[in-house]
């Protein structure tokens, strides 16, 4: 590996590391609280990216295209919630597998529908470079990796210094001592589930320079995003944070020594850490079961 590579390599893993973790942490909400495997969340990540390749072209800005596509996401979300996962809820969790998923394929094809099946360029907001190291580093990578910082800095607060956000916390623990206070937990399972979708509609507009958007692209990461879950464990925040981290690296510097390794290792990764530790790097007891 060339050495002069290197901090190009660990920037490119973090700013991938960075999506996984805004796509991930959806998924980590969901299951901590309602105890579904939201795998519609993918759906949200694909339509914040064509939402953004949209608005791109209509007005010109990436950025309002980001923003866009995080708030239809969100409505899209809702939508889902209300129709489809209320009334599974206290069905078993492969069954919500099972359903998310059909939400997820036929979401593709409303997709496909709207948008045809040709993959279409995102153009990146910012062709800025930095000398980092004497290695050029494209500034955008940089700001994905501070929006990341920021979500997971606006979830910590939300969670820890807002009574909903405790409420949620007090929910993930055990959702019958919160249903005995008198508050309302099907609000909290909406608000919570609104969340995830916005933050799968910004990873999936964060993604979108760096990629071509097109029908399948949450279908292609959806390996990556459970392993992000399953190695920080289930239902935690801060282990998402540090598995998708993990992942990004693994993924990044894999390539750099040898290319199959970037599809590869993470897999690796992932057995060693689970013979280690079962739960996830930061799985709580009770999810251990």
């Amino acid at each position: 590996m060339d050495p002069q590579l290197l901090p190009s390599g660990v920037i490119f893993g973090l700013s991938i590391g960075s999506i996984y973790f805004t796509m991930a942490i959806g998924l980590s909400l969901c299951f901590g609280l309602m105890r579904i495997i939201s795998l519609d969340q993918l759906l949200y990540y694909s339509l914040g990216g064509y939402i953004t390749y949209s608005f791109g072209v209509v007005t010109g800005s990436v950025w309002l295209g980001m923003v866009g596509g995080t708030m239809v996401a969100a409505v899209v979300a809702l939508a889902v919630e209300r129709l489809v996962f209320r009334r599974i809820y206290e069905r078993e969790i492969t069954f919500s597998m099972i359903t998310s998923f059909g939400v997820l394929i036929g979401g593709i094809g409303v997709i496909q529908f709207f948008w045809g099946v040709v993959p279409r360029p995102v153009a990146v907001p910012m062709m800025t470079q930095l000398n980092v190291l004497g290695t050029e580093v494209p500034v955008y990578r940089l700001v994905v990796i501070g929006v990341a910082a920021l979500v997971y800095a606006g979830i910590w607060v939300f969670l820890n210094r807002t009574i909903t956000g405790k409420a949620i916390r007090a929910g993930i623990e055990n959702v019958e001592h919160v249903e005995g206070l008198g508050i309302n937990v099907s609000r909290l399972f909406t608000l919570t589930f609104v969340i995830a979708g916005a933050l799968s509609g910004l990873a999936g507009g964060l993604h979108a320079p760096l990629i071509m958007v097109y029908p399948q692209m949450g279908l292609e990461v959806l390996a990556f995003v459970f392993m992000v879950v399953i190695i920080g464990g289930l239902g935690s925040i801060k282990g998402t944070l540090v598995s998708a981290l993990i992942v990004g690296q693994v993924v990044s510097l894999g390539s750099l020594v040898y290319a199959p390794l970037a599809q590869m290792a993470p897999f690796a990764a992932m057995l060693l850490i689970l013979l280690v530790r079962p739960t996830g790097l930061f799985g709580s007891a009770l999810l251990k079961r």
